[in-house]
């Protein structure tokens, strides 16, 4: 496995230095506007680096994950698709629909799809027919936006992604497989160097985004991990079949999951699109208050690997899905409370710095 753990990393190390010096010939640079406050022409070529790293492993080492053609053609047009959307920022629909279509196609060929939310209310176990399909396209979607939208600061999407992924890896571990465990390391792997370069550790001159190639894929390959490990690859489900509650599902991706929802319920009250970009997200809200970029980086990220500890914890603990689950909505609900107060807050904050008097330096 280290062999195969250090070929990925200087595969992926390799493929971004050659990504970053065709990125303006290729016209994938990200330009600072009204939304984005970094400084000067950075390229967008992380994900499409990553992707394929990714891909090339995957096809050396095919016993890592089930149905591999379909999986790497997946994460190919996702890739393909976003830098599509970089280079000539292509319409929501567009993108909504390929999404839909990659959900539908994992979900009849390769079985991979939500069919149980477990015994989520402490009713029962609750179990879909017929609406596994369509859940499973709002799964699909929702966790490629989710993981899109968080990627507003530097190394904010490499991070949130290796946390999550990170608790897969525990929690493969400790079902006893394997070969999804070799894949979450193979694919922090790649993500490591990326971040690299992505938060200027070999200076600002090799610095470069994600971009939504890297963010698709990543919000893909995630949720494809989190639906083989809580729901059976069956159609034949039966309650007894699922290794990890999917209410953990829930933990792991905690932190992009509530800022995307909160987001978009937030837009909506305000008679917008949900999918109108703005700067309401949390990294804005910490920016707003007045933390820079790496203490918001450190601050979020600590609050998602929390969310995600408390999350294995529970699944090795047995404590009851229920319980999980309302505490995973009480913990919603306060921070979509906070967000709706936050604006206010901030608002004061800089209102009392802008009034306290500025110090004058003898000269």
């Amino acid at each position: 496995m280290a062999w195969q753990m250090i070929s990925v990393l200087v595969g992926t190390f390799v493929a971004l230095l050659v990504a970053h010096k065709l990125a303006p010939r290729l016209g994938l640079v990200d330009t600072p506007d009204i939304r984005k406050r970094h400084k000067g022409q950075i390229p967008l070529v992380g994900g499409l680096a990553i992707g394929f790293a990714l891909c090339s492993a995957l096809v050396l080492m095919p016993q890592l994950i089930p149905y591999q053609t379909l999986f790497i053609l997946s994460v190919a047009v996702l890739v393909f698709l976003g830098v599509l959307d970089d280079r000539y920022d292509l319409s929501c629909r567009s993108r909504l629909i390929v999404q839909a279509t990659i959900a539908v196609l994992i979900a009849v060929f390769a079985d991979v799809q939500l069919v149980t939310f477990g015994d989520l209310f402490g009713f029962g176990h609750v179990i879909f027919d017929w609406l596994a399909l369509p859940l499973t396209v709002i799964a699909v979607i929702g966790a490629i936006n989710a993981f899109n939208m968080v990627d507003g600061i530097n190394g904010l999407l490499g991070s949130l992604a290796s946390i999550t992924l990170l608790g897969l890896s525990v929690l493969f571990a400790l079902q006893g497989d394997m070969a999804h465990f070799q894949l979450c390391m193979l694919l922090l792997c790649a993500i490591g160097p990326y971040l690299a370069f992505n938060l200027g550790l070999l200076g600002n001159k090799y610095r470069l985004f994600m971009g939504d190639a890297g963010s698709m894929m990543i919000g893909f390959v995630v949720v494809w991990l989190l639906f083989t490990l809580t729901q059976k690859q069956t159609p034949l489900v039966t309650i007894d079949d699922t290794s990890v509650r999917p209410v953990t599902a829930l933990w792991l991706i905690a932190a992009p999951l509530m800022d995307m929802v909160a987001i978009m319920v937030r837009r909506a009250r305000k008679g917008q699109s949900p999918m109108t970009p703005d700067r309401g997200h949390l990294h804005h809200i910490f920016q707003r208050i007045g933390f820079d970029s790496k203490q918001t980086l450190f601050i979020i990220s600590a609050i998602a690997l929390f969310f995600a500890s408390v999350g294995v914890i529970g699944e090795v603990l047995d404590v009851t899905e229920s319980t999980m689950f309302y505490l995973f909505l009480a913990l919603f609900g306060c921070y979509y409370w906070i967000l709706t107060k936050i604006f206010r807050f901030t608002a004061y904050v800089r209102l009392v710095r802008r009034s306290q008097p500025q110090e004058v330096s003898a000269g």
